[in-house]
């Protein structure tokens, strides 16, 4: 049991890193990366040239309710109001080798309903 779980987050960490060789954040088009936990969704828009977070939305000492879904669309849509007031539209998107459907998809979907374009 124990070793198809090593098994999985090495594919996840191999996944990863496969994308993040790829993608990269600059001050015009920051990295926005996604975290989801089983209990708790993060996103932050990272400038990777300066090695500085922009700015970053998440559920953990919120009262946020609801499933994780729709924390996650309630989590994309602030960090779209925060990419807003940093004067930021477009950014390029980690999904942080996850696949792209449900709860990140949510967040995806609401930030882009927000106006950010990625």
């Amino acid at each position: 049991m124990a070793n198809s779980l090593a098994k999985k987050l090495l594919n996840r960490s191999l996944r990863k890193a496969r994308v993040r060789s790829k993608v990269s954040g600059t001050a015009e088009r920051p990295r926005l990366t996604v975290t989801i936990s089983n209990l708790h969704v993060s996103a932050q828009l990272i400038d990777d040239v300066k090695q500085h977070t922009i700015a970053s939305a998440t559920t953990v000492g919120t009262k946020t309710t609801g499933t994780m879904t729709e924390k996650a669309a309630v989590v994309g849509a602030d960090i779209a109001k925060k990419a807003k007031k940093a004067k930021i539209t477009a950014v390029v998107f980690d999904r942080n080798g996850r696949r792209y459907a449900g709860r990140l998809k949510a967040l995806a979907d609401a930030a882009r309903k927000e106006g950010l374009e990625f």
